[in-house]
């Protein structure tokens, strides 16, 4: 089995900062991607960032320019910088990790962005 878990999430005000952590632990052997989803109350959830096992990146159009993953491959852990933060940032975070065809998801640290 495979686990995975988020922290540092909380509350920031807007246009200040805050980094995510995701460690994922246990059956990993060649895990394909780590990245970060987010949902928002009454949203549907929606992509972040994703950083693959080589270091390839993707972002979601609304955080391009704020937001930076970074992956450390021997800790099977990643990180999620948050610059810039809005109100319209305010969601659950998810961190998955993707592996033989399967994603493993955690349970989510909630981010709250505001005055």
């Amino acid at each position: 089995q495979v686990q995975v878990v988020e922290s540092g999430g909380g509350l920031v005000q807007p246009g200040g900062s805050l980094r995510l952590s995701c460690a994922a632990s246990g059956s990993i052997f060649a895990f394909y991607a780590m990245g970060w989803y987010r949902q928002a109350p009454g949203k549907q959830r929606e992509l972040v960032a994703i950083i693959t096992n080589s270091g390839s990146t993707n972002y979601g159009d609304s955080v391009k320019g704020r937001f930076t993953i970074a992956g450390d491959n021997a800790k099977n852990t990643i990180y999620l910088q948050m610059n810039s933060l809005k109100v319209e940032d305010t969601a659950v975070y998810y961190c998955l990790l993707q592996q033989m065809g399967s994603v493993y998801w955690g349970q989510g640290t909630p981010v709250t962005v505001s005055s």
